[in-house]
């Protein structure tokens, strides 16, 4: 699954030198119409499955839209020109700055949800259960629908009837508002305060803090009013929501809420953004969440070893540590709140990205998320009014993202306007996003660490990424130099060779299991068609009779069996090796160490079957190989593979093919 997060404000915006702290008429505003079927097939081909369409709910904005009947807001309670799009308005609404007929707002996202869908994409919408704007009020409330904060008892500091928590004395803005906004006239009031988003449970809330939010109490109220809202956006077809900081909300209302959303759209997904490692396993089992951002483990990790501060062996310890909920994390490098990879304040150079990339992307699974323009190498580096200069990408201001505006080239969407460097790190991002998604070692195989074995790396980071068909070797190069360097593979991964080259084989170390092409038997069948074909012109004769003449020939280097025990796997190699001295299951649990009812239990759980079943079946299909492959007679083949008689191993040949080993043998040439 790969995510495509985007600020929908932003994305259209056309205005080529917008003006810090501008208002919309000054700089423009982009619109959910700027997602055209081009723009999707676009982002699509970049190997993406899920757009997450950032700031879709309607948010306090300093723009008037009270000829809509919308209310105006307070520009003290809000930050920047276009507001945070994490400072709720109205739950059941959309941002009117993302329209292009204000009227039709809902209409046009289910539009945008629908076009989504037909570009073979799944919609992600956030939902913010932590904290609403200062002024919230909903004007799209569903009849019948009570709004946040409606029959709050606020002489209470806290009730579990009620919404939010309640001071018990006036809003003061002393610590934000400098000393000519306090002298004006018009000055924003709140009696009593209500507790700030970021658990400010204060009349006093600082510059720093969510001042343009407040938090949400949740008692019996608050559970069945955010139900409502997540069945009233999952009823208009997004796919998933991605809650913002979701640890701020108490993990019961999870565990009662997302089962009755899934009850009824069993196959919508919830992201978390959990920061917290100790309550990552608490989210995921009890609270029923999909996904968790990995933001504390491997993102930081990449950020320290991209900067030189560690080493690359220590991500080895970010994959260990979440090893049993590997699959429910989600990677990024970059979103909203994260500093460009590309600025002064990360890497201060897009291509250091790279190495990043491939590791948060192909090292495992699980989800990876990038954020629009970091695949252009968006440096973020704009001082666009309320942000300032920080390396981000403003989510409080009208603005463009020149990267994204010249990409777009006037919804052209042909990369004319790009540079050389941006083309070809947009297509870097497209392989590595398509190979996660399509390659099926990728998407579904399994995994080696290879840096337990390489001591020497330090700037580099080695992983095996494998499944039954292919295996591929990734060595991500941390260094600002192109370097030249051994990587060691440990002996319990497989590994096949092209050429069956016995010398080479044979004396390679361990032993090279190899492709045995078989071309003599492939030349004479297909001599024999050019026959056929010459005397009798018009015959056809299928290309898939060519078909089944190579084999692999078994040596030392495929002898390792993906297990999730890990002594399993030794127990399959030594059967194999002894398959032939008339080993029982005895053997095999002497060998091991552990009790009967432990090996027992595993390979019944693992296998399905118990372990002196799997020796009968791998001695019968060694039988069955060598009937195949040689010329021996049965006889023989049945003395070397450990059957007590010629007769006895033909009896249990004829009860499963009913036939002997003889006639199967030539019934099969």
């Amino acid at each position: 699954m790969n995510i495509y997060q985007v600020f929908t404000r932003l994305f259209g915006a056309n205005v080529e030198h917008p003006v810090p702290h501008g208002s919309k008429s000054q700089n423009g505003c982009g619109t959910m119409s700027a997602f055209t079927a081009k723009a999707l097939a676009d982002i699509k081909a970049m190997g993406v499955t899920h757009i997450w369409y950032t700031g879709i709910i309607e948010h306090a904005p300093q723009t008037d839209y009270s000829r809509y009947g919308i209310r105006k807001d307070h520009p003290e309670v809000v930050k920047g020109r276009a507001g945070s799009p994490y400072a709720i308005k109205d739950y059941y609404d959309v941002d009117p700055d993302l329209a292009t007929k204000v009227p039709e707002r809902i209409k046009e996202w289910e539009a945008l949800i629908e076009r989504t869908h037909k570009a073979g994409m799944k919609v992600i919408q956030d939902f913010v259960p932590n904290h609403v704007a200062r002024e919230y009020h909903s004007d799209a409330c569903p009849e019948g629908c009570k709004d946040l904060g409606e029959g709050d008892d606020t002489s209470l500091n806290y009730s579990p009837e009620n919404n939010f928590y309640y001071m018990g004395e006036p809003l003061h803005l002393d610590n934000i508002l400098s000393e000519e906004e306090r002298a004006k006239a018009n000055l924003y009031e709140e009696n009593p305060a209500k507790a700030t988003g970021n658990d400010v449970f204060s009349a006093w809330p600082g510059r720093n803090d969510w001042y343009e939010t407040v938090k949400l109490n949740y008692g019996p109220n608050t559970y069945a009013k955010m139900l409502q809202i997540l069945l009233y956006w999952a009823e208009k077809g997004v796919d998933g929501f991605r809650c913002d900081m979701a640890e701020m909300v108490p993990v019961e209302f999870w565990e009662w809420v997302i089962p009755q959303v899934k009850e009824q759209y069993p196959d919508i997904i919830f992201i978390a953004e959990v920061y917290n490692p100790q309550l990552y396993r608490d989210y995921i089992f009890r609270g029923h969440f999909d996904y968790l951002y990995d933001k504390v483990g491997l993102y930081d990790k990449l950020k320290a070893v991209s900067a030189g501060w560690c080493s690359a062996k220590e991500l080895t310890s970010c994959w260990q540590s979440v090893e049993d909920i590997q699959g429910h994390m989600l990677n990024f490098l970059e979103n909203h709140d994260e500093q460009r990879i590309a600025s002064d304040f990360f890497a201060g150079d897009a291509k250091k990205g790279r190495p990043m990339m491939l590791v948060s992307t192909l090292m495992n699974t699980n989800p990876m998320m990038i954020y629009f323009g970091q695949e252009l190498g968006e440096k973020g580096m704009d001082s666009e009014g309320f942000s300032g200069e920080d390396g981000r990408t403003t989510i409080f201001d009208y603005w463009t993202v020149d990267t994204i505006r010249r990409w777009r080239n006037g919804g052209k969407f042909d990369g004319a306007l790009l540079t050389d460097e941006e083309k070809k790190l947009k297509e870097f991002y497209t392989q590595t996003l398509r190979l996660a998604e399509e390659e099926p070692a990728f998407s579904e195989g399994l995994f080696w660490d290879l840096m337990y074995v390489n001591g020497h790396l330090d700037r580099q980071y080695a992983f095996l990424r494998s499944d039954k068909n292919k295996t591929y070797l990734v060595v991500a190069n941390f260094s600002d130099e192109n370097i030249t360097t051994d990587i060691r593979i440990p002996a319990d991964v497989v590994v096949l060779g092209v050429d069956n080259d016995k010398v080479l084989c044979t004396f390679s170390n361990p032993p090279l299991s190899s492709i045995d092409t078989n071309p003599f038997a492939l030349g004479q069948k297909a001599a024999a068609m050019l026959a056929g074909l010459m005397s009798k012109p018009k015959a056809k004769i299928p290309l898939a009779t060519l078909h089944g003449y190579c084999k692999v020939v078994e040596r030392t280097s495929t002898e390792f069996f993906p297990t999730k025990t890990p002594w399993l796997s030794n127990a399959l190699v030594f059967i194999r090796r002894h398959l032939n001295d008339g080993i029982s299951a005895k053997d095999v649990i002497a060998h091991l160490g552990y009790s009967h009812t432990t090996v027992s239990k595993v390979f019944r759980n693992e296998i399905g079957s118990s372990i002196q079943q799997e020796i009968i079946r791998l001695r019968f299909e060694q039988a069955c190989r060598l009937l195949k492959e040689t010329t021996r007679t049965a006889a023989d083949i049945a003395a070397e593979c450990g059957y007590p008689s010629a007769q006895y191993f033909a009896h249990l040949f004829s009860a499963k093919f009913d036939m002997t080993p003889d006639v199967w043998r030539r019934k099969d040439k």
